[in-house]
């Protein structure tokens, strides 16, 4: 039985976020609280308030029982992190987000996130909404293939399309592995040391169904506004679109500015609002793969807030997916 003192998983990169952010003052905000395990340690290394923001409402039912013994030090929120300076309300000292999937939400065959055990597709971190059941069954061919290009890169994105079209004519696809089969029928077997062929198209269909990538965006805008001036982000993303978004971002608010691609031209220098804490993403050393295989894919980037006031960002700089630009206009 999984002990409620601990979270049922590692928070990855932990240790050079403490160690790069230290010291740990004040009132910070974990914007995906999940388990807890960033919260928990911002709190045991000295912050004197946790607000705590997931839109899950399992991990908020969660957080009632570890948080307990943590009192008014920790404020639980349910909510996106797109507004976490509403959730925040005055400005605070630092803002933690883990862009990753909850472990606890993967090991859920009911939450249907994951492909290792059958269950429903879902995929809704809210737990309301329309669901990747919807978006299977309901999108055509064009739209599908769309989004496991866009979103997941999945090469064979038509190919699969066009799998699933056939297979709902037959019947709707209900359930994860249902639609795993389909996918990889459509794939070479993989490798040993492969991933799953469904891997990307999985990544692809959450992504879709929790519009992630407006999220993100509005969550880096939301951080901006937030941060008192000397105030700490930390962003822990898991694969390389949502890191681009992310170095973008900062490159752009750290005064860097620079080009979507080498044909557009280079954006005025605006006044910085971040100063980078690492010109390049940190990623897990050696002694953290082998506790924690899961931060294999992981990076860390870091900034700290300037007394510039905020603004919004330069979307089309950002390097976001081309379906995520399309429905920002």
């Amino acid at each position: 039985m999984q002990d409620a003192a601990k979270p049922p998983h590692i928070p990855v990169l932990l240790r050079p976020i403490l160690q790069h952010l230290a010291p740990i003052r004040g009132v910070w905000l974990d914007g995906t609280l999940g388990a807890g395990g960033y919260a928990r340690a911002l709190l045991d290394a000295g912050a004197d308030q946790v607000i705590g923001v997931d839109q899950d409402p399992l991990a908020l039912k969660m957080a009632r029982d570890w948080g307990a013994p943590y009192g008014a030090r920790l404020r639980l929120v349910e909510g996106n992190f797109a507004q976490l300076d509403a959730h925040a309300g005055n400005l605070i000292d630092g803002v933690v987000l883990d862009l990753g999937v909850s472990s606890m939400q993967l090991d859920q065959a009911a939450r249907g996130f994951s492909f290792a055990k059958d269950g429903p597709l879902d995929m809704r971190m809210a737990q309301s909404g329309p669901s990747a059941r919807d978006l299977i069954n309901g999108e055509d061919e064009a739209a599908l293939a769309d989004i496991l290009y866009h979103f997941g890169e999945e090469r064979a994105s038509r190919r699969i399309a066009r799998s699933i079209v056939r297979a709902r004519a037959e019947a709707p696809i209900e359930t994860t592995l249902q639609l795993a089969e389909i996918v990889a029928s459509c794939l070479p077997r993989p490798k040993p040391g492969q991933s799953h062929p469904a891997t990307r198209s999985f990544q692809a269909l959450r992504i879709a169904v929790n519009a992630e990538f407006t999220a993100l965006v509005a969550g880096l805008e939301a951080s901006e506004r937030a941060l008192k001036p000397g105030g700490k982000l930390a962003v822990v993303s898991f694969h390389s679109m949502e890191d681009r978004v992310v170095k973008r971002f900062l490159a752009a608010r750290s005064g860097q500015g620079g080009r979507a691609n080498r044909y557009s031209p280079e954006s005025p220098q605006d006044a910085a609002r971040f100063r980078l804490i690492q010109r390049s993403g940190v990623v897990a050393d050696a002694q953290e793969l082998d506790e924690n295989p899961r931060a294999r894919s992981a990076r860390l980037r870091m900034a700290e807030r300037l007394d510039a006031p905020a603004g919004a960002a330069p979307k089309d700089e950002l390097g976001l997916p081309a379906l995520a630009m399309d429905k920002k206009r």
